[in-house]
C-alpha cells in the first residue's frame, strides 16, 4: 500500500493574498494599541486632559474590546464572517479618524471605546477566516504563524511609528490608520470569498446570553482596568458583580436552545491551557514593555524615539515567527514549542532584574532578543492551539475566546504591574528597587504558563507511553 504523501504547508497565490489582507488587519489594530502610548502626552497638552482622564484614552479602548469580543467571535459564526470583517473595519475607519478630528477630551474617548468595539468584532472574524479558509494541519499552521508573526510586529514597531507619527502632530496618530484601513478594506471586498451564515430556522438568538455575557465581559475589564485607581472595596464591588452576571449567563446557556455560547466548548482541556498560556504571554509582555519603558524614559530620560528604536528590536518576532517556527512545530511538536517560548520568556525578564543606573543599550540587549524569540516561539502555536480541533461553525467563537484571553491579560498584566510601581513609587518617582519588583509580575505570568501549558506536555508524553504496550501487542499478533 503506497504511502500518501506528507500534507504540504504551501499556500496558493489567491491563499496568500487573503492571509495578507486579513495579516493586514492585525497589523493594523496591533500599530493602533501600541502608536497611542507615545503620543499620549502630546494629545494631553494639546486638549488639556487631566492625568485622570488621559489614562481613559487607553482604557476606554480596551474597555471596548475586552467588553464586547466574544460577542464578536459568536456574531461572525452566526451573521456571517467576511460581513462582520468588513463592516466593523469600515466602523474602525470612521472612529479612527473622528479621534483624529475631536477637540475635546471626551470626543476622543468616546471614539477610542467605538473604535475597541470595532476591533472586537473585526479580529475574531478575521481569525476565524483564516481558520476556515485554510486546512487543518500544516497549511494552517502557516497560515496562522504569518499572521501570527504580522500581528505581533505591528505591536512592536507601533512605538517607533508612533514616535515619528507624534513628531509631526498627534492627530497623526489617528489618521495613519484611517490610510491604511482604507487600504485594507478595499482589498478585502475583492479578495476575501463570501460565507453562507447558517440557517436559523424556529429559534432567536439569545438575547439573555448576550446582554449577561458583554455585561459581566465590560465589567470584570473594567475592574481590571481601573485597579491601580481605585479603592480596594470599589475593586472587590465591580468585581463580584461581573462574577455573578457571569454565574447568570452559565445558568441561561444551560437553559437556552440556541447558547451563544456553546459550554461544552470550554471542557476542552487543550483549548483551555491554550487560552491561559495566551493571556499569561501577553499579560507579562505588557507589563515588561510598561516596565521597560518607564525605566528607559522616565529614570534614564531617553526620548520616545530613542525608547521605540530601543525596543525595535522586539520586531524580530514578525520575522521569526512565519520562518523558524514552523520548522520548530513540524520538528518537535505545537505543545513543546509553546512551552519553551514561555520558558524562555521567564529566562529574559530574569535577566533584566538585573538592571541598573547606567546600563548601557548592550546589557539590555539580551532581555530583547530572547523575549522576541519567545514571542515568535509561543504566540503563533497558541492560536493554533486554541483553535485546533473545533467545528467550524464555532471557529469565530474559539477566536473570539483566544482575542479575550490576549485581551484581558494585557489589561491585567499592565494593572497588577502600574499598582506595583505606583506602590513604590516616591516623590521623585520609582528607583530600581520598584522597577525589579514590578518585572516580578511579568516573571510570575510567564513562570505560570510554563506550568499550565507543560502539564499538557506530561499527559501528552504519558498517554504516548501508555499506548506504546498497546501498540506492540497489536504489532505482535499481526505477526503472528
Amino acid at each position: 500500500m503506497p504511502v500518501p504523501p506528507a500534507p504540504s504547508d504551501r499556500l496558493s497565490a489567491r491563499g496568500w493574498a487573503v492571509l495578507l489582507v486579513l495579516s493586514s488587519a492585525i497589523f493594523l489594530e496591533g500599530i493602533d494599541i501600541s502608536m497611542m502610548g507615545v503620543a499620549l502626552p502630546s494629545i494631553r497638552a494639546d486638549l488639556g486632559m487631566s492625568t485622570s482622564s488621559l489614562q481613559w484614552v487607553v482604557s476606554a479602548y480596551v474597555l471596548g474590546y475586552g467588553g464586547f469580543v466574544l460577542l464578536g467571535g459568536r456574531a461572525a459564526d452566526l451573521l456571517g464572517r467576511r460581513r462582520m470583517f468588513v463592516l466593523w473595519l469600515t466602523v474602525f475607519l470612521l472612529f479612527s479618524g473622528l479621534g483624529g478630528l475631536a477637540t475635546d477630551g471626551w470626543m476622543l474617548i468616546v471614539a477610542r471605546f467605538v473604535t475597541g468595539v470595532a476591533a472586537a468584532f473585526m479580529t475574531p472574524a478575521g481569525l476565524s477566516i483564516i481558520t476556515t479558509t485554510f486546512a487543518e494541519g500544516p497549511q494552517r499552521n502557516r497560515a496562522l504563524l504569518v499572521y501570527a508573526g504580522i500581528a505581533a510586529g505591528g505591536f512592536s514597531l507601533g512605538m517607533v511609528t508612533g514616535g515619528l507619527l507624534t513628531a509631526i502632530g498627534w492627530r497623526w496618530v489617528f489618521f495613519a490608520p484611517v490610510i491604511l484601513a482604507a487600504a485594507i478594506l478595499t482589498a478585502a471586498l475583492r479578495l476575501i470569498p463570501h460565507d453562507t451564515p447558517p440557517e436559523r430556522t424556529g429559534a432567536g438568538y439569545d438575547i439573555g446570553g448576550t446582554l449577561s455575557l458583554t455585561a459581566a465581559m465590560l465589567l470584570l475589564v473594567y475592574t481590571v482596568v481601573m485597579l491601580p485607581e481605585v479603592a480596594p472595596a470599589s475593586t472587590a464591588a465591580t468585581a463580584v458583580a461581573g462574577v455573578a452576571l457571569l454565574a447568570l449567563f452559565v445558568t441561561i446557556e444551560r437553559r437556552s436552545r440556541t447558547p451563544l455560547l456553546r459550554l461544552g466548548l470550554l471542557r476542552s482541556a487543550p483549548l483551555v491551557r491554550a487560552n491561559i498560556g495566551a493571556m499569561m504571554l501577553v499579560g507579562g509582555f505588557v507589563g515588561f514593555q510598561f516596565v521597560a519603558v518607564l525605566y528607559l524614559q522616565e529614570f534614564r530620560g531617553w526620548s520616545e524615539m530613542e525608547t521605540g528604536l530601543a525596543l525595535m528590536v522586539l520586531g524580530l518576532d514578525a520575522i521569526l515567527a512565519p520562518t523558524l517556527t514552523p520548522v520548530l512545530v513540524r520538528r518537535f511538536g505545537n505543545p513543546a514549542v509553546i512551552v519553551t517560548g514561555l520558558a524562555l520568556a521567564v529566562v529574559s525578564y530574569a535577566l533584566f532584574l538585573r538592571l541598573g543606573a547606567d546600563w548601557t543599550y548592550a546589557a539590555m540587549l539580551p532581555s530583547f532578543l530572547v523575549l522576541s524569540v519567545a514571542f515568535a516561539l509561543s504566540y503563533g502555536p497558541l492560536t493554533i492551539a486554541a483553535t485546533d480541533g473545533v467545528a467550524e461553525e464555532e471557529q469565530g467563537l474559539a477566536s473570539g475566546v483566544l482575542t479575550t484571553s490576549f485581551q484581558f491579560g494585557s489589561a491585567l498584566g499592565l494593572a497588577v504591574v502600574t499598582a506595583v510601581v505606583v506602590a513604590g513609587s516616591g516623590a521623585d518617582g520609582a528607583g530600581l528597587d520598584t522597577f525589579r519588583t514590578a518585572l516580578l509580575v511579568p516573571l510570575a505570568g510567564a513562570a505560570i504558563g510554563v506550568l499550565v501549558t507543560g502539564s499538557g506536555l506530561r499527559r501528552r508524553r504519558g498517554s504516548a507511553v501508555a499506548a506504546a504496550p498497546q501498540a506492540d501487542a497489536a504489532a505482535e499478533k499481526v505477526s503472528a
